[in-house]
């Protein structure tokens, strides 16, 4: 039996392809709970390949951004729901053109 050998270039395409979901789910859907998950899946793809470029250059650089990438995204994470739920208590139903109900 052959063994496979997964090779840094198996996840830096796979970072590849879930970054690519998630910029065509940012640009395609509407809701907003959906584009805010769309940008956490882009930025876990960042990340795989943060660490991915560490463990073949053999570097720790790449595993300390992740870390500061993650702390970053948390922030978002705390803002961005705080907006959104902002919205939903206003109106049923949350959609990107509805920010403007946040005006004063």
């Amino acid at each position: 039996m052959i063994a496979l050998e997964i090779t840094g270039s198996y996840y830096l395409i796979l970072a590849a392809l879930l970054f690519t979901i998630g910029a065509v789910g940012l640009l395609v859907r509407r809701n907003v709970l959906v584009m805010f998950m769309c940008v956490e899946l882009m930025l876990n793809a960042v990340n795989l390949t943060f660490v991915t470029f560490a463990k073949m250059l053999d570097d720790v650089t790449g595993q300390v951004l992740v870390f500061f990438t993650l702390a970053v995204a948390a922030a978002e994470v705390a803002v961005g729901l705080a907006i959104i739920v902002a919205i939903f208590r206003r109106r049923s139903g949350a959609t990107a053109d509805d920010l403007d109900v946040l005006k004063g």
